[in-house]
């Protein structure tokens, strides 16, 4: 299964609820990959508590061999199955993110390399289940992640700017069902920050659900944890196991798989 957490519109903890979620993965047993699109690279950070310096060892290393094929067969000879690192926690692997991203995305734009990404993970085996992790905006790398994924999750935080986002959201995604991947499903909008006791994230919530938006039953608090976690680079699972927000996080996975 390969999901792609998306929204463009930044600070709606993207890299945080992929992290946590395929944390949880691979504490259920199931051997995890998580693909840093985004050149900021925190899930890199969170994961393997450093960036990575050495771009040959990163995502940008197989987009850059996408550039370097040549009319006698050569370039794009790296694979994905050579950029994979291990993490501390078991079960758990990252292709990381570098800032070579930036300069390369023009060229690969330029030269239509928006399948290669789908390409090499059809390829790619022994692993249960891919969450993709990308920028906060529609460029090559999200269009190349929503061409590759099957699932969409879309973080939502509650306020107004973020609802209006919404909608443009949902319509980028239908094209790209539409024109370039039509087994693509939205999973469901995750809620996160929610304060159930304020009454404009209520408002927001039940305005959505009442549109007959995809909204998940399980929503995320804010919690200091969130940001003790990154510094610790140990997602909630690790850090804080039996903490509220991480019984959250259980709950949303739960929901996602039916169990």
């Amino acid at each position: 299964m390969r999901r792609v957490i998306f929204n463009q519109k930044g600070g709606v903890g993207k890299s945080t609820i992929t992290c946590n979620l395929a944390a949880i993965n691979a504490v259920e047993g199931k051997k995890t990959l998580v693909i840093d699109l985004d050149i900021q690279g925190n899930s890199t950070q969170y994961l393997l508590g450093k960036k990575v310096t050495d771009s040959d060892k990163t995502i940008a290393h197989f987009f850059k061999d996408c550039l370097s094929l040549s009319l006698f067969g050569g370039g794009n000879t790296t694979g994905l199955e050579n950029i994979i690192h291990e993490t501390p926690f078991p079960n758990l692997y990252v292709i990381p993110s570098h800032p070579d991203l930036e300069p390369l995305q023009a060229r690969l734009e330029s030269r239509m390399k928006t399948l290669k990404l789908r390409e090499a993970l059809e390829k790619l085996t022994g692993f249960d289940t891919i969450y993709l992790d990308t920028p906060p905006v529609l460029n090559f790398y999200s269009h190349s992640a929503l061409i590759a994924a099957e699932k969409c999750l879309i973080p939502f935080d509650c306020d107004s700017f973020s609802r209006e986002a919404l909608y443009t959201l949902m319509q980028t995604i239908t094209e790209v069902k539409a024109d370039h991947n039509q087994g693509l499903e939205i999973e469901g909008i995750i809620v996160n920050q929610y304060q159930k006791q304020a009454n404009l994230p209520q408002q927001l919530v039940e305005a959505l659900i009442a549109e007959g938006l995809p909204v998940l039953g399980a929503m995320i608090s804010p919690s200091v944890k969130v940001r003790e976690s990154h510094s610790a680079s140990q997602p909630l699972v690790h850090y804080v196991p039996n903490h509220k927000l991480t019984n959250e996080y259980r709950a949303l996975y739960a929901e996602i798989h039916g169990s």
